[in-house]
């Protein structure tokens, strides 16, 4: 069996649909931190059959309740002493921008490359964002 050893103080995002680890780990931009790092792939889940899990070591300054648009199933344990201090369930955001890309080749972030890429959640239920531009529509996971 693999063992990634505990955190004393980090983050674990726990509960990523099996094969997303990398997209999180892309958008977040987790190359860029000096710090330690791991990126457990097809974890045997109980509740999910597999997933993935990434643990962060130290102290994570980043709004974590955009994964939200992501992957719903995703949970959050913030690490402090060895011990789980605070287990966080995401929301969908309201509104997030460039976290997802606008796909349709007439909206204006297609043609103007500085505009920002900005959606609006319009069905919490569903999980359905719309570009705030075109209105193209985006499902999440």
């Amino acid at each position: 069996m693999l063992n990634i050893s505990g955190l004393n103080e980090g983050v674990v995002i726990d509960h990523i649909q099996a094969g997303g680890a990398m997209k999180i780990y892309e958008y977040l931009n987790l190359e860029k931190l000096d710090c330690q790092v791991a990126i457990i792939k097809n974890a045997r889940s109980s509740k999910m059959g597999k997933k993935d899990i990434i643990k962060i070591e130290g102290p994570l300054d980043i709004d974590l309740n955009v994964l939200g648009v992501l992957d719903h199933n995703i949970t959050i344990n913030i690490i402090k002493d060895n011990h789980i201090s605070e287990k966080k369930t995401l929301e969908p955001p309201d509104m997030v921008t460039n976290i997802i890309k606008c796909r349709n080749p007439r909206c204006i972030t297609s043609a103007e490359h500085n505009v920002p890429h900005k959606f609006k959640l319009t069905d919490r239920e569903n999980r359905i964002y719309r570009c705030v531009y075109c209105e193209s529509r985006f499902k999440g996971n």
